[in-house]
């Protein structure tokens, strides 16, 4: 009773004619910095965070917050729209609201992925608000050895159910693990995989780079050659039954906006994690458990609602362990701590006892920034697709400006250009060889994750495996991984010996 008493006053604090204003005000920046490719919540929170001082410090951080969910709602926009990830984050939302927008159904894609990111991002503010001390809890008990489980269950889930080529995905994941690995060694410190012993490697690949290239450059010369010029898309027209259909597509995929809230919650709470990963692994177990995966990637609407469900829900899980426990949970969560230590608040547990008022407060416009994102999103969709109308001709320099744009901005490097030139052609070649592009992805975001974590692992324990196996939260973790590894070499021998089963479902 205490808590709801708590969120009661929260949500007062949250209706208060200024935060209200700056939080409709932050939800629309948020929504444009989200749909432009290359910037992001990180980088707008980074830009806007000076602004802050014209405010007190609640109604600045509930800003910064609102900008925050609004960018969170907007990565979907272009993504869908352009093919091109507003921001990492996004990346899953690509693999069926791209291809649904060029069936002429982007109004779907957009208010699907909009219903979805509100669900999720409901779901982990009602966890955020009667679980925080458990699950915080439960986030200091992750050690590498669960970090490195986690990410080995996110390889699996593309590997075991997935109804792609199974070698061709593989051979797509290793690609991406040796993207991963470019850079300076993280235990010695030693240069690795630098190509030419080109200095721009030495840094990394950048994935907004990677994503850009792939997603950017790659789809539109894969749209030039499969249109020939004419318009990306058919028109689309928002209407009240466009969004009853939608909302009974979201009744038929419960199962995807379940699971990808709470795995994109979870996932948001561990500090070496975030909401990329967390949306990648979601799509990856909305394909596993569906019951015909082979829909996916070709405009299944249930890949757009488990991303987009997910990377919200991982947004809220990630101001978890720094409110309680002062732990970053995300980049943009980094900054968001910035500014609180700006402005004199000190995040720990007892920032939940000294600035009641605060923590609260910033609870409840969660609550109310959740809604607007909603509201806003779907009322500037008739302005989105109205971009659509444009033909190919004019789209494919606004998509290839966007991209340079986008690349350039992160590092200012023109080696970064090049290298998005390079990512792009490639990803058209392996498009046209039918080798599939999102484990490329999963590899490069949760490599540079899952090698620390299985390093320190075994550094631990002298070069045992078995501490992945006899830890309680581990243990179990990998063993559904490796079940999931083994599949596919079991499903040959099911229709070998039980050719009946095949021909009973078919």
């Amino acid at each position: 009773m205490e808590t709801i008493a708590l969120l009661l006053d929260g949500l007062v604090i949250a209706f208060q004619p200024i935060n209200l204003i700056v939080i409709i005000i932050g939800v629309i920046i948020g929504l444009f910095i989200g749909a432009m490719p290359g910037l992001g919540s990180v980088n707008g929170v980074a830009i806007l965070l000076p602004m802050t001082f014209l405010v007190p410090p609640t109604s600045a951080i509930i800003f910064l917050a609102a900008l925050y969910y609004g960018a969170m709602y907007g990565g979907a926009i272009s993504s869908i729209m352009l093919g091109i990830p507003g921001a990492s984050t996004a990346v899953a939302t690509t693999f069926d609201g791209r291809p649904l927008a060029l069936k002429g159904k982007a109004d779907k894609a957009l208010i699907t992925a909009a219903m979805a990111s509100f669900i999720g991002g409901t779901i982990s503010v009602l966890l955020f608000t009667g679980f925080a001390p458990m699950l915080a809890q439960i986030a200091l008990d992750f050690g590498d050895q669960e970090i490195f489980a986690l990410m080995l269950l996110a390889f699996a889930t593309f590997v075991g159910l997935s109804g792609d080529d199974i070698p061709k995905t593989i051979f797509s994941i290793c690609i991406g693990l040796v993207f991963s690995a470019v850079g300076l060694d993280i235990m010695s410190g030693e240069p690795r995989l630098v190509f030419f012993d080109i200095i721009g490697f030495m840094h990394g690949i950048n994935f907004l780079v990677l994503a850009i290239g792939i997603y950017g450059i790659g789809e539109m010369l894969w749209t030039i050659e499969s249109n020939r010029g004419d318009s990306a898309m058919s028109q689309a027209v928002i209407s009240m039954s466009g969004i009853l259909d939608s909302l009974r597509d979201m009744r038929r995929t419960w199962v995807a906006w379940t699971t990808g809230s709470l795995l994109g919650f979870f996932v948001g709470i561990l500090p070496a994690a975030g909401a990329t990963p967390g949306s990648l692994m979601a799509y990856g177990v909305a394909k596993m458990t569906a019951k015909e995966p082979d829909k996916f990637g070709k405009g299944e609407v249930a890949g757009v609602v488990a991303p987009e469900s997910a990377n919200n829900a991982a947004s809220t899980g990630a101001l978890l362990p720094m409110l309680t426990l002062g732990i970053p949970g995300s980049p943009t969560t980094a900054i968001l701590l910035g500014g609180m230590v700006i402005w004199g608040l000190t995040p720990g547990p007892l920032l939940f006892v000294e600035e009641k008022e605060f923590v609260w407060g910033l609870i409840g416009s969660l609550y109310v920034a959740n809604l607007f994102a909603l509201l806003i999103n779907v009322a500037f969709i008739p302005m989105f697709l109205w971009f659509l109308k444009m033909p190919f001709t004019i789209l494919a320099p606004i998509i290839f400006v966007l991209s340079l744009v986008g690349g350039y901005a992160p590092t200012q490097d023109m080696h970064d250009i090049w290298l998005m030139l390079i990512f792009g052609v490639g990803a058209y070649l392996l498009r046209k060889l039918d080798y599939p592009l999102a484990p490329v992805v999963l590899a490069v975001v949760l490599g540079p994750i899952a090698e620390p974590a299985l390093r320190q692992s075994l550094l631990i324990s002298d070069g045992d495996f078995s501490v992945f196996f006899t830890r309680p939260i581990a243990g179990p973790i990998t063993i559904i991984a490796i079940i999931l590894l083994i599949l596919p070499a079991v499903k040959p021998l099911k229709r070998r010996f039980f050719p009946g089963t095949n021909s009973e479902t078919s």
